[in-house]
């Protein structure tokens, strides 16, 4: 026979898990939106000339003795593909990076400006609405975290776990389209960006998976919320029958 948990007990279990899930929502959306691997990929760039300090495979060299005589014929021997590189980039929602041949470290640009201007107030939209998801769910972590602290009334609990219901679901909702969004207007700068910029090859990266993990932990802590609230509505009703029974019972058959 399987042990049956006490209401009070269970209730405390499902408000603990809402409450880990929105947690986890929380700093999963901080993470992606300040990180800067939301799309990860490769640009063609052209080798530079080698020079003096600038030697290795990343480079073109020259068949004449001088390199600094402009008035020697320079051949490239390399034809192709050869005279290229592939250079490694990452962008996020505040600014892209790639990395710098033959050298150490990175180049970074804002993302905002390198959007298309016909799709920077979509980009705009996107930033408010994750900047709103972030506030709303830390509201709904910090509604939980009163109620399985500070209210040991269940009526008092109900109510705030109504509300964080709401708001949890509020904030699912605002993620779900700040992150759409984004995803369109990266795809359009793909195709109308800055020459110096577009990408040969591209995919999403961690920022973007862990982005859209936070939306289904938030949306796994909205259920839960209001699984919980449900259940407890549905336990006041029981008791109230079972009170209401045995009244009537008490009133057709009274003690003598």
């Amino acid at each position: 026979r399987m042990p049956v948990l006490d209401p009070g007990t269970a209730r405390q279990q499902r408000a603990s898990a809402a409450f880990s899930l929105s947690l986890f929502s929380l700093v999963f959306s901080i993470t992606a939106f300040s990180s800067s691997y939301w799309c990860e990929g490769t640009r063609k760039v052209a080798k530079p000339f080698c020079t003096e300090q600038n030697k290795g495979d990343h480079c073109i060299r020259f068949n004449s003795p001088d390199a600094n005589n402009s008035n020697a014929v320079q051949y490239i021997w390399e034809t192709g593909d050869d005279k290229f590189v592939d250079r490694k980039f990452h962008a996020g929602i505040w600014y892209s990076c790639e990395e710098i041949i033959n050298g150490e470290g990175e180049k970074c640009r804002s993302f905002v400006s390198l959007a298309p201007a016909a799709d920077r107030g979509v980009l705009w939209l996107s930033i408010v609405a994750e900047l709103l998801y972030n506030i709303l769910l830390l509201t709904g972590v910090v509604l939980m975290s009163v109620e399985m602290c500070c209210y040991h009334s269940v009526i008092d609990g109900l109510k705030i776990n109504a509300f964080s219901a709401v708001v949890t679901i509020l904030a699912g909702l605002l993620g779900m389209v700040a992150h759409m969004m984004y995803t369109t207007v990266f795809q359009m700068t793909v195709n109308l960006g800055p020459e110096d910029w577009r990408p040969h090859t591209w995919d999403y990266g961690w920022s973007f998976c862990l982005a859209w993990a936070s939306f289904a932990c938030c949306m796994a802590a909205a259920v839960t919320t209001i699984n919980k609230y449900t259940k407890t509505i549905l336990e006041f009703k029981h008791k109230r029958k079972t009170l209401e029974r045995s009244l009537k019972i008490k009133y057709k058959f009274p003690d003598h």
